[in-house]
């Protein structure tokens, strides 16, 4: 991983491959790892950047709230730093809230967007509730809290199957500090609804949701792309589709990529 030095921070990312430029964002508790397999195969073809969001993996924290526009700045300056004019952007969860936060900031840096097991529409008040519970969940248990969230975000079916994912998630989620969970959830819960994106973009957009996805439940997030021309990719598990559907991910957002 590199470093940038941003508003007295260091901000940590990679930057691998040539070509057309991808940027993944990963999303809550995660980081760059998230998205090894894909960096490998993306950048047979493409110039792939991953960065490690505010609070997150190698990136200290800037503030006690990360807002999406926050989150989005510090993008900015990383791609500034690489001299990225357009690139196409592809999140997961909260990294599609911030990729939707750049898109509004910057839109004329993106060429495509996929939103993977992510929304375009801000938290209900009953899901700010929840964000409420979880901050004083993790002040009160932060092993317990990390431990619990990441093995709901898998359908129940794939929990067993993929224990050992689960397991080396878990151990890079618990190196996210306190501040980094707290000042994430703060920033999710204020984000501001961008679902006028999908239906004015002027680039193509691909949006990823599972079945059984216990996180955004799919029957309430799938209707947000009716009467676009947002593709709607479909998968039968949870919410962590790039390790539950790694193949079939791969192949659709190559293919997608291709019309970008």
């Amino acid at each position: 991983m590199k470093n940038l030095s941003y508003k007295n921070i260091n901000i940590a990312y990679s930057d691998t491959g040539k070509g057309t430029a991808i940027v993944l964002l990963h999303g809550f508790l995660e980081n760059s790892t998230m998205w090894d397999f894909f960096v490998a195969e993306y950048s047979k073809k493409y110039r792939v950047i991953t960065i490690d969001l505010l609070g997150h993996g190698e990136t200290e924290c800037l503030g006690y709230v990360h807002s999406m526009e926050d989150m989005a700045d510090a993008i900015s300056a990383v791609l500034h730093e690489l001299r990225i004019r357009k690139a196409i952007f592809m999140g997961h969860s909260m990294g599609g809230y911030v990729a939707l936060a750049f898109a509004e900031l910057y839109p004329d840096m993106i060429k495509g967007l996929v939103l993977q097991n992510s929304t375009s529409r801000a938290d209900s008040e009953e899901r700010k509730v929840n964000r409420d519970r979880a901050i004083k969940a993790v002040k009160q248990n932060y092993t317990a809290f990390v431990r619990m969230s990441i093995a709901n975000l898998f359908s129940e079916e794939n929990r067993e199957r993929l224990a050992d994912d689960i397991e080396a998630l878990r151990e890079q989620a618990v190196k996210t500090p306190l501040q980094g969970i707290v000042a994430a959830l703060e920033g999710m819960k204020v984000r501001n609804d961008r679902e006028v994106i999908l239906h004015f973009s002027p680039y193509p957009v691909m949006l990823v949701l599972g079945k059984h996805d216990q996180s955004l439940i799919y029957e309430e997030h799938a209707d947000q792309v009716e009467n676009t021309d947002v593709k709607l990719v479909t998968y039968p598990y949870g919410h962590m589709s790039h390790i539950e559907n790694r193949d079939e991910l791969l192949k659709e957002t190559l293919a997608f990529f291709k019309g970008c």
